[in-house]
């Protein structure tokens, strides 16, 4: 067996754009241009701050990433307890072993890299040959490294911060403390040289920071935040005496050093804590990164000294819980978090990522407090539904949030909210009001929105104006309702109760037409609108398909061991795609009832969407923000996808990472399965039994019988105008695919001509003339099959004898068709051939008793090989009628 999975490989995840790990920034000399680099995991990312556009990814490490530090040639990471160095920002160029814990303190010393690992023991290496330099050994109980600075012009010395409150100042070339500061009874967090020599600003987690002159240890001023430690410290050095502060619950403060005051503050710059924050050189300009999955310039341009968001890259700061593809083009996916954010990602270009904004009570009284602690903020999306046919006329997605009967609209267009809030006055009589939402559907005309509620109730809602049209029956189940569904012509609704009661009614008139009991409980539906197939995931792990024509069961699959957690579709119905919290990903081959194909993974999938093109499956997972998409192998190579065993166990695979990944995972050793390995070459005919068509367009054959009709609509309306001066052009020869003509050849040249070359003087075609050399007509074929329609119009015309033909060649013609039927082979060129044949040749066929002969064995053959393709379509269709309304 291949590892993994057959169908699917791991290509690329998105919407990871930082995390808790402070960014480290670069100046690029020849570019001219900043650089920010930031942790997403197992990788970092480069972005250029003039624009946030992402331009390097580097490559994969073993384990997430604990801290980054950069210099002029090469980014250092830690991972694990291994330090890592990249060149270009993506080649990994050297590893540095030696610590025994894990690394979380990196800072580049010129040749040299000193790095201190949880355990305090710190190490300095030389970065060209990987060497120790020096080791240090300290205890946490005593001296507990946090934080490490080199002071400007300090040669070979370094500051190290500890937990315990106190720093020593250390010459690293002679392995010597040189002093050591008594602190300020608080762990320090972070260690920053400010633009004065011989001051370092020292943060505590009490929210104080002291700017401190380690040459006579004293304290120059302190400033005191009151949202807690102090984060991240940052200097301007634009010009402007201003410190920059973060804190662990998103604010940063701005203090006026001159002044001794606090200059501003930005309050609710992020979600989580300001992790990394860096003042670009000689620009008014600030990054800042936090674990909420944000990277953000600021610029200081307001009124007082202020910053103002420029620009920003973000995804969700909290696990998508479901997604759903965009459109007919598979190229933008719908992500609801559980930070109550609906986001569009691209697998074209993060650039065409974008938030349609958080949901919202009151948007515009969110929009003045701000984001943080936001008392209008809704309950996370947990159902939603969108629609592209009206999108440019209303609002297009409708989504059902955690414990609200209210449903909310979303405009995709203008990516915000929309105008309006579904909800029925029942639900604010006291018997209904811990009612809730529970899922929703649109039909395809983009006009309507159906809801069911945990009531029982189904509300059906006009989209343009938000009025409600009608509810099914008083109420519609007895119990909670957990899926409803349009079909794609608007003329059947389907709703399912969770008590196992699937209800189908009438769209219009809302009136019951039938019902399905099924023997468990229900915990989703999916509905395959162009095949009418419907998928019910049961609370007891199983899914069935119902066909919604029949109202029948018609397949029934087991094999998953906990909550069925995703159902998707594949565009041709042929393949159904399910998730489940044991963590394993199947994929049932809906026409033989069979499962094809399993993989699992580390983390549980949470929701997966198929693409309309078939070409990629998008999944989320628990305890992950970003999403994760797979490309499908069969659209590439040939996939042997025989049923698997009934106790196949799946084997995991890695989730992919954020680089674009080209190749598929590596075999496992011993797989040699021919099917998996061989290429596979098809024949030109499977069988004699069976009728092969041509690789032509239809163009080329389908209009052939039309082309008077075409031409005479063609037909210019004015004759063409003669050019005063008529330009330069090269002779060429007619047809399909543009030649030029052979110049022509001097008197000289035709007094050499042999007997042989008088057959140019011949007046047949050149059809006719293939049709002369070849028995069975083959080369003559294979000469119409590269001719366009006009050419093969005037050739087939040349074949009488008023055009210069013959009896006999016609009748030649004749046979190439009945070798043609014999075959099987281009069967529809052939039909088309002949069909034109005897348009144009009909008046002279009739009067030529040999040509009426070949005719009648060409009739003869053509209703035996008709006869035996309608017997193969009558027996596909009884195998497709039977397996739709089976009942199993």
């Amino acid at each position: 067996m291949p590892s993994g999975s057959k169908i699917f490989s791991g290509y690329r995840a998105l919407g990871f754009v930082s995390d808790h790990v402070p960014l480290a920034t670069r100046y690029n000399k020849r570019l001219k241009e900043n650089f920010v680099i930031t942790s997403v995991g197992n990788a970092f990312h480069t972005y250029n701050c003039s624009r946030l556009g992402i331009t390097n990814i580097s490559d994969k490490h073993p384990d997430s990433i604990t801290c980054i530090a950069v210099n002029n040639r090469y980014v250092f990471t830690g991972c694990g307890n291994q330090i890592r160095a990249f060149k270009r920002s993506k080649q990994l160029v050297r590893s540095f072993e030696g610590h025994s814990v894990e690394v979380h303190l990196l800072l580049p010393f010129g040749n040299h890299l000193i790095s201190v690992d949880i355990h305090s023991n710190l190490k300095i290496w030389d970065v060209e040959n990987g060497s120790v330099y020096l080791e240090m050994e300290f205890s946490n109980s005593t001296f507990h490294i946090t934080a490490l600075v080199h002071p400007s012009t300090y040669l070979n010395k370094i500051v190290l911060g500890s937990k315990q409150g106190t720093l020593q100042l250390w010459n690293i070339l002679k392995d010597k403390m040189l002093y050591s500061f008594t602190g300020w009874s608080s762990p320090v967090t972070v260690l920053q040289q400010s633009p004065a020599v011989d001051v370092i600003a020292v943060g505590l987690s009490d929210g104080r920071t002291i700017l401190h002159n380690i040459k006579y240890d004293e304290t120059i001023m302190h400033f005191q935040q009151d949202w807690g430690p102090v984060s991240a410290i940052s200097f301007r050095t634009d010009g402007h005496p201003i410190m920059v502060t973060g804190s662990t619950i998103g604010h940063i403060a701005l203090w006026n050093l001159e002044e001794k005051k606090l200059q501003s503050q930005i309050r609710n710059a992020h979600q989580s804590t300001v992790s990394g924050m860096n003042c670009l050189p000689s620009e008014p300009l600030m990054v800042t990164s936090a674990a909420d999955n944000s990277l953000k310039v600021w610029i200081f341009d307001l009124p007082d000294g202020g910053g103002r968001l420029l620009r920003q890259r973000s995804g969700h700061s909290a696990p998508p819980n479901l997604i759903h593809h965009y459109g007919n083009n598979g190229k933008n996916i719908l992500s609801a978090g559980q930070d109550s954010v609906l986001r569009s990602f691209s697998t074209l270009h993060d650039s065409e990522n974008k938030s349609l904004g958080r949901a919202s009570f009151n948007k515009a009284e969110t929009k003045r407090t701000g984001l943080q602690k936001d008392r209008h903020m809704m309950p996370p999306i947990t159902a939603f539904a969108a629609e592209v046919s009206r999108a440019s006329d209303w609002d297009n997605i409708v989504a059902c949030h955690r414990g609200l009967a209210q449903v909310t609209t979303w405009n995709y267009q203008r990516g915000t909210m929309g105008k309006f809030r579904l909800c029925h006055p029942r639900f604010e009589e006291k018997a209904y009001q811990s009612a809730t939402a529970q899922c929703v559907d649109i039909s395809s005309c983009g006009n309507f929105c159906v809801i069911g509620y945990s009531s029982g109730h189904v509300d059906k809602y006009n989209l343009q104006s938000g009025i409600h049209r009608g509810s099914l029956g008083d109420p519609s189940h007895s119990c909670s309702v957990v899926g409803v569904a349009v079909d794609g012509m608007n003329q059947i609704l389907v709703t399912a109760g969770l008590d196992g009661e699937i209800c189908f009614w009438g769209f219009k008139k809302h009136q019951r037409i039938d019902s399905l009991h099924m023997d468990n409980y229900i915990s989703g539906i999916v509905l395959h609108r162009e095949s009418s197939m419907l998928a019910v995931s049961m609370d007891n792990f199983g899914i069935i398909v119902v066909d919604l024509d029949t109202r029948r069961v018609v397949r029934k699959f087991h094999g998953h061991s906990n909550k069925v957690t995703g159902v998707s579709f594949s565009p041709d119905a042929r393949w159904l795609i399910s998730a489940s919290m044991d963590c394993t990903v199947r994929i049932w081959d809906l026409p033989s009832g069979r499962l094809v194909d399993c993989f699992s993974t580390e983390m549980a999938v949470t929701s997966l969407s198929m693409s309309p093109t078939a070409d990629f499956l998008v999944t989320c997972h628990v305890d992950s923000v970003g999403l994760y998409t797979w490309y499908n192998k069969t659209l590439l190579s040939l996939v042997s996808l025989t049923p698997l065993p009934d106790d196949f166990q799946p084997q995991e695979v890695d989730l992919p990472d954020t680089q674009f990944t080209a190749t598929d995972q590596p075999e496992t050793e011993g797989d040699d399965s021919p099917e998996e390995t061989e290429d596979y070459a098809s024949p030109e005919q499977l069988s004699a039994e069976l009728v092969t068509l041509s690789l032509l367009p239809n163009s080329r054959w389908q209009n052939l019988l039309n082309l008077d009709i075409i031409k005479m609509r063609n037909k210019p309306k004015e004759p063409p105008k003669v050019p005063k001066a008529a330009p330069f052009f090269l002779p060429t020869i007619p047809g399909l695919q543009p030649k030029f003509a052979a110049p022509e050849k001097g008197d000289e040249d035709t007094k050499s001509l042999s007997k042989a070359d008088l057959s140019r003087f011949n007046s047949l075609s050149e059809l006719g003339r293939k049709l002369e050399q070849d028995q069975t007509g083959e080369l003559a074929l294979d000469y119409l099959k590269q001719l366009g329609p006009s050419a093969v119009d005037m050739e087939i015309r040349c074949l009488g004898p008023e055009a210069g033909g013959s009896v006999p060649i016609m009748c030649r013609f004749l046979e190439m068709i009945s070798h043609v039927l014999d075959t099987k082979r281009d069967f529809e060129i052939g039909n088309a051939y002949l069909g034109l044949f005897l348009k144009i040749h009909g008046d002279t066929i009739s009067s030529e008793p040999e040509v009426v002969e070949v005719l009648r064995e060409v009739k003869r053959r053509l209703n035996g090989t008709w006869s035996c393709v309608q017997d193969l379509f009558t027996l596909n269709l009884t195998l497709l009628t039977h397996l739709r309304t089976v009942k199993i």
